[in-house]
């Protein structure tokens, strides 16, 4: 059995009863860090990603799944990952948000909707002259390369 699929599973055992938890991505990199990825349609605590830490940490120990050194991270997507999966997307819904396209143009705005298939994002357009009016944009997931929530200091 592959490292990632046990984790998963473990994971998942120890976060069957949280609905609003998920995986968003497991991962063992060469140079030996097992990372763990969990995000929560409200967030996810410190206190979620111990839990989660210990009781992924116990087993692989108890069951000798990992053969070398590792180092066992676990934690939330960092304020400046990339949305991957459709529950991300969802969560974020109202927030702004910047497109990179497979073409390499990159596009801003808020999130309205999304699907497997489709983003929807409002964006202002202004005109020479004019006062800034709004616009909705459709692009289909399959030309969306990577998306990122745009953080506001205001």
């Amino acid at each position: 059995m592959q490292v990632e699929q046990r984790v998963a599973e473990l994971v998942q055992e120890k976060i069957a009863d949280r609905e609003d938890l998920f995986i968003v991505r497991i991962k063992m990199h060469n140079n030996g860090i097992l990372e763990i990825l969990l995000d929560g349609d409200k967030g996810i605590s410190i206190d979620d990603c111990v839990a989660v830490s210990r009781h992924v940490g116990f087993h692989l120990e108890e069951e000798n799944v990992i053969d070398r050194a590792y180092r066992l991270e676990v934690s939330s997507p960092g304020i400046d990952s990339s949305l991957l999966l459709l529950r991300q997307y969802i969560k974020n819904i109202g927030r702004n948000v910047r497109l990179k396209l497979t073409d390499g143009h990159k596009e801003e705005g808020k999130l309205l909707s999304a699907t497997d298939d489709l983003l929807v994002l409002e964006q202002k357009v202004k005109e020479k002259g004019k006062k800034a009016a709004l616009k909705t944009v459709e692009f289909p997931m399959d030309q969306v390369q990577e998306t990122k929530v745009l953080i506001s200091f205001k």
